[in-house]
């Protein structure tokens, strides 16, 4: 296990990007399957029986396969792609880090609020900082998140992060590391790629 919970490079397997060609850890790739109708179906958990078709997450990578045909030619089939699959794999991986976070919460291994999150942070127990993208700037940047990679996460609105933890908006957020803080780091990193605007700003990683 890496810093935060996330796996090493070393156990991570690869796979290729259909769109890109470029060969990088699955963790960065969104997983698409064939379903029993012919249809692309997003495999976002990455459970779904069935031969795998991998692309990059990043909406760039995901329009160019979509506008190229490359699920079909990957596919070796014709396949149907879903209307709106972008917008589809956005709203699913949205799902994904809401329910993430609220699992971690409800775990006691995320805490929300500008004192609480403070002093997770100067204790050491924060491992994620998990800041509002329509938050004040000027508040967020009175607290820093831990030095290390995948530390921090930006693509979600206040009234989304509120939605992890039963509150009507929440500006300010933190996890503890684990297994759970693991999953919500990398389905959050997918999806501010796939986010073509985050808090009226272009999408970063953070």
């Amino acid at each position: 296990m890496g810093r935060a919970g996330a796996r090493t490079a070393a156990t991570e397997p690869e796979r290729r990007c259909i769109a890109t060609g470029e060969v990088q850890l699955k963790a960065g790739l969104i997983r698409f399957v064939v379903g029993p109708d012919d249809g692309i179906v997003p495999d976002l958990a990455g459970k779904l029986p069935g031969r795998g078709i991998w692309v990059a997450a990043d909406r760039a990578a995901l329009e160019l396969a979509i506008q190229k045909r490359l699920f079909a030619r990957a596919a070796k089939r014709q396949v149907t792609l879903p209307e709106g699959l972008v917008d589809l794999v956005e709203a699913g991986l949205l799902r994904r880090v809401v329910e993430g976070l609220s699992l971690a919460r409800k775990a006691g291994q995320a805490v929300a609020g500008y004192e609480k999150v403070k002093g997770w942070l100067d204790s050491g127990q924060a491992a994620v900082l998990v800041q509002a993208s329509d938050g004040s700037e000027r508040g967020k940047t009175k607290l820093r998140p831990p030095r290390r990679e995948g530390a921090y996460i930006g693509c979600l609105t206040a009234g989304e992060i509120g939605l992890a933890f039963g509150r009507e908006h929440v500006i300010h957020g933190a996890l503890a590391a684990g297994g759970l803080t693991e999953r919500v780091v990398e389905d959050a990193a997918k999806l501010s790629g796939i986010r073509t605007k985050i808090g009226g700003e272009a999408p970063g990683k953070g």
